[in-house]
């Protein structure tokens, strides 16, 4: 690994599983999901989807994304998954948005906070990797694929090609060396313009202006690239 990757200093999320990783033995996908949430394993006080979820974090992103959709002509997106929709339901982005998530906790809770009137959006329960998609213009993949395996990557870059989505709109890190594999539920920086995706250069890209450890992480960004411009068997 690179000098620039090691020096990069520690994640939370992923030493928090290290901690627990004994008790995802067995666990499948869903399961494992539904177990970080239900522990609050990432950490953040104010959104069991992590601290790159909470509002200070998502500052940057709340101001760039009208912008952009309006720049790639996105009227829908796919918000998957959406976690807790929190800081996304603060953000004026001007489209019709669809969450999904695989944890039925959080759909339900988000299901009945639309109905009430209280969030925008619809939601539905939902696996990236292998279920039906609702067809939307973009794909919103944000702080996901880190946490997943280069087979359910591949899976769920298959599985947005399916949905006839035009646009992934995902997390990437610009400065990353070395991309490595992971257990699901884990988290390390990926890099989707190298080895073994190389998606090329995303048409935009929107730096979040991350302030997690003194800016260490400071190149953490969305890309948005073509789905259909994404090689294919080079989603993993």
């Amino acid at each position: 690994m690179s000098s620039s990757d090691s020096d990069r200093p520690a994640v939370l999320a992923h030493l928090r599983f290290l901690e627990d990783r004994e008790s995802f033995a067995g666990l499948n996908l869903a399961q494992r999901f539904r177990r970080i949430h239900d522990t609050n394993l990432w950490g953040a006080v104010a959104s069991t989807s992590g601290l790159g979820s909470e509002m200070d974090a998502t500052a940057a992103l709340r101001a760039q994304l009208p912008g952009l959709f309006k720049r790639l002509g996105v009227t829908s997106l796919l918000d998957a998954p959406c976690g807790d929709a929190g800081w996304i339901n603060h953000a004026d982005l001007r489209v019709r948005i669809i969450g999904i998530d695989i944890v039925p906790a959080l759909i339900e809770h988000l299901q009945a906070r639309a109905a009430a009137g209280e969030i925008k959006g619809e939601y539905h329960l939902a696996d990236i990797t292998s279920d039906e998609l609702p067809r939307c213009d973009a794909i919103l993949c944000r702080d996901a694929l880190v946490h997943l395996s280069f087979a359910n990557i591949g899976r769920a870059v298959a599985n947005f090609r399916r949905s006839g989505a035009t646009w992934l709109i995902a997390t990437t890190f610009s400065e990353w060396q070395v991309n490595r594999d992971c257990e699901d539920g884990d988290w390390r920086a990926l890099n989707f313009e190298r080895l073994p995706f190389g998606w090329g250069p995303p048409a935009e890209l929107l730096n979040e202006n991350c302030l997690e450890a003194n800016g260490g992480w400071r190149d953490k960004s969305l890309g948005a690239w073509r789905i259909a411009a994404i090689p294919a068997g080079k989603s993993r």
